[in-house]
């Protein structure tokens, strides 16, 4: 509602839709699912309004949304820093599979990163492109998620999911996404993450696919 209502003052027209919203992620999973509903808004109104705002005014505009809602109106792989609104090119991505899991146990953002303490990881290094998923899961391997120990110890759950995704069979890397509490693992192919995230236990959200889906073209 706040995305819609913004973009609606912005383009100073009524806002007039109908929003149904299907929530498939968990809630403060630390997948940036919020974000990215905001964002999707965004692009759904800039098309039933006929406003053609594109890609980069949008994005503009998303930035008092949340950190994370800029980088969800492009819907491509990118490499965010500052709070999240400074958008790089990431490196060329080979196809691989991604396993997601999440204890179901919510873990807001905001309590991870009052309860750290520290300075952060060093910018990593990253070469244009990977030629494989061995050769990207080595390089990942060496960097670290500066925010882990702490969503930890606020949540212990989520050592058992990491600890569950590096025994799966294939799994080349296992790390937890942003703030957590959902963690991931890198698999070989879509088909293999698929049946790596159906071992896992029942009782936990778990997903496994195509890291990198076809785009949806862009219509604006």
């Amino acid at each position: 509602l706040r995305a819609a209502r913004a973009l609606a003052a912005m383009a100073g027209i009524v806002p007039r839709a109908a929003i149904h919203l299907t929530k498939i992620l968990p809630v403060a999973a630390g997948l940036g699912g919020g974000s990215a509903d905001a964002a999707a808004t965004l692009r759904a109104l800039d098309r039933l309004w006929e406003l053609r705002f594109g890609r980069e005014r949008l994005a503009g505009m998303a930035r008092g949304l949340g950190a994370d809602v800029p980088v969800c109106v492009g819907v491509r792989p990118r490499r965010m820093s500052g709070v999240g609104d400074v958008l790089e090119f990431a490196p060329n991505l080979p196809r691989f599979g991604l396993v997601l899991a999440n204890p179901r146990v919510a873990l807001p953002t905001a309590s991870v990163f009052t309860a750290r303490r520290g300075p952060f990881a060093q910018r990593a290094v990253l070469p244009p492109a990977w030629p494989d998923v061995a050769s990207m899961a080595e390089n990942l391997g060496t960097l670290r998620n500066s925010l882990e120990a702490v969503a930890k110890n606020l949540c212990p759950a989520i050592g058992d999911v990491l600890a569950a995704l590096g025994d799966l069979p294939g799994c080349r890397l296992a790390r937890m996404s942003g703030s957590g509490a959902t963690c991931f693992a890198i698999m070989d192919t879509p088909e293999a993450a698929a049946e790596a995230a159906a071992r896992l236990p029942d009782s936990w959200w778990r997903w496994g696919g195509a890291a990198l889906p076809p785009p949806t073209p862009w219509r604006g």
